[in-house]
């Protein structure tokens, strides 16, 4: 494909991550374009042993098949109980294919057969439950095949599991992880919000500091 001026192409099919990343980069003058609807990109494996290894991968692969640059990222959830878990494995924790529901109530058995006491943050609503402290992860790489370039950028932000799911916003385990900032969980952020705490919303930050 040829390159279009102010436009970003990512490599990702999920529609709430690119909406994090259109939202991101529009201060930047950048729009988002998606591999949805794109042909010409193989199968990509992420087989890395860290979330930055599968964002450099996702990053080449895309690059040199379409010949323009591209913006990859890899994240995840990783839990202190579960000493990392599902980390790289986080989008497909429950099996291949596997959606948020079934990811997330995978989740939830293997915390909850650990029948540990974990600490309890404060300000939890009556009769939820903090099963284990936890972190999003997000690596981001954005490679340009004309130069042979990468430029990669991090982001982390700490929380909590808890017992149940709140919120209709955001994706993944976002209904499950607990801001302790905010008092909330991630899916009942504001998109601001979000975006101001966020592991990917910091590491796009990051980047977007390295691409002025």
């Amino acid at each position: 494909m040829s390159r279009e001026r102010n436009v970003i192409v990512v490599a990702t099919k999920n529609e709430g991550k690119a909406r994090e990343f259109a939202h991101a980069l529009a201060p930047l003058g950048l729009a988002v374009r998606t591999l949805a609807g794109l042909s010409g990109v193989p199968d990509i494996v992420e087989d890395g042993a860290t979330f930055a290894e599968n964002a450099r991968k996702k990053a080449r692969v895309a690059g040199e098949a379409l010949g323009v640059p591209v913006l990859a990222d890899d994240s995840g959830l990783e839990t202190e109980a579960l000493g990392g878990a599902p980390g790289v494995y986080s989008a497909r924790y429950a099996g291949e294919g596997a959606g948020d529901a079934a990811n997330n109530a995978k989740l939830l058995r293997e915390l909850a057969a650990l029948e540990a006491d974990a600490p309890q943050p404060d300000g939890l609503p009556a009769g939820v439950r903090a099963l284990s402290r936890a972190r999003f992860v997000c690596a981001l790489a954005l490679y340009d095949p004309e130069t042979g370039g990468l430029t990669e950028a991090e982001g982390a932000v700490d929380g909590w599991i808890i017992d149940s799911p709140r919120g209709a916003n955001g994706f993944g385990y976002d209904p499950l992880f607990w801001v302790p900032a905010f008092g909330r969980t991630m899916a009942e952020l504001t998109t601001d919000e979000k975006q101001s705490i966020s592991h990917r919303g910091r590491a796009l930050a990051k980047l977007a500091d390295l691409l002025r």
